[in-house]
């Protein structure tokens, strides 16, 4: 019977993280089962910083951004003997099981300590939304809704001064938030991984876009396809309309959680503690079709990246 609980947030932060944190502390202790925060993630795990949480560790985080756990990436951890190491950090404090908060990477390590014996539970936490096994993954929404804010702010001097404006965006291989944020901030264009590129065509539609009047044109670029300041080299040299481009970076892992990246974090951290009670242990939990669900960490981390939904390629945006 499960009797303490250890909990880490790895990887990048996303906002809504801390409301998992909550619900999972707030759920444990209520079951009468101890949990254990560990700071800095696996790296904090191998290097024994772990201490015992309470409802006063938890209290006033769920409006704040980032996680009051810290994070950090840990290469090392892909090694066994770094793992049974850490392991052993929780064996002398007899911490029976661990929730693991964060994207792909996370899952890994989650997986590996579970194949040796240690029983974990992934939940999803990464803006990029890149994980298989849930819909939405926690800080996607308030990561969009930065975006958009920034888009909005763009558009007002891009047509000022008409001009287009390139954003570029975070996802890593997936293009879910490039797609999302161009849809919800009225872009013209969406350059995303799961299209191919094909420059001449974005030249040709903004070109003729000005022809006709436009005085301002917005390209949402998803990171890691091309660079955003030599494209807009690109755009001005073959179009003579002026260009800027704008690369958002880690602004948008950051500021206070929205209600959706609250509730969902809330919902997530609850049932991966409550998995873990029942003896659930080597599973993912997410949200598929607005119910809550979970499957096997092995299965979720098989077919990585998680590919933008399709069906958003039918809505009124140009892919380029």
């Amino acid at each position: 019977m499960i009797k303490r609980i250890g909990i880490l947030t790895s990887g990048g932060d996303a906002p809504g993280m801390n409301a998992a944190i909550r619900a999972a502390v707030r759920t444990a202790i209520a079951a009468d089962v101890e949990i254990y925060g560990i700071r800095d993630g696996y790296l904090g795990l191998h290097q024994d910083r772990i201490s015992r949480m309470n409802t006063l560790d938890v209290t006033n985080i769920i409006g704040r951004g980032g996680s009051i756990l810290g994070s950090a990436r840990f290469r090392a951890f892909e090694e066994e003997s770094v793992r049974r190491e850490a392991i052993e950090n929780l064996r002398k404090r007899e911490i029976d099981s661990l929730v693991v908060i964060g994207g792909d990477g996370s899952y890994t390590g989650a997986l590996r300590l579970t194949e040796m014996g240690f029983p974990c539970i992934g939940v999803p936490g990464t803006i990029d939304n890149d994980v298989h096994g849930t819909d939405f993954s926690i800080g996607f929404d308030t990561a969009l809704n930065t975006i958009v804010e920034c888009i909005d702010r763009l558009r007002d001097t891009s047509n000022s001064h008409k001009r287009v404006n390139i954003v570029e965006v975070m996802g890593r291989h997936c293009g879910d938030l490039c797609v999302s944020a161009a849809i919800a901030g009225g872009a013209d264009f969406a350059i995303v991984p799961e299209q191919p590129f094909d420059s001449a065509a974005l030249f040709r539609s903004i070109s003729q876009a000005f022809a006709a009047g436009k005085r301002h044109g917005i390209v949402a670029l998803c990171e890691n396809i091309t660079n955003a300041e030599l494209l807009a080299n690109d755009i001005e040299g073959n179009t003579g309309i002026e260009c800027r481009a704008t690369v958002l970076g880690h602004i948008q892992r950051g500021g206070v959680p929205s209600a959706q990246d609250r509730i969902l974090g809330s919902r997530l951290g609850e049932l991966a503690v409550k998995l873990l009670i029942d003896g659930i242990g080597g599973q993912c939990v997410g949200i598929v079709n607005g119910e809550l669900t979970h499957n096997g960490i092995a299965e979720s981390i098989k077919s990585l990246p998680r590919k933008f939904d399709a069906k958003l390629a039918a809505l009124p945006l140009r892919l380029a």
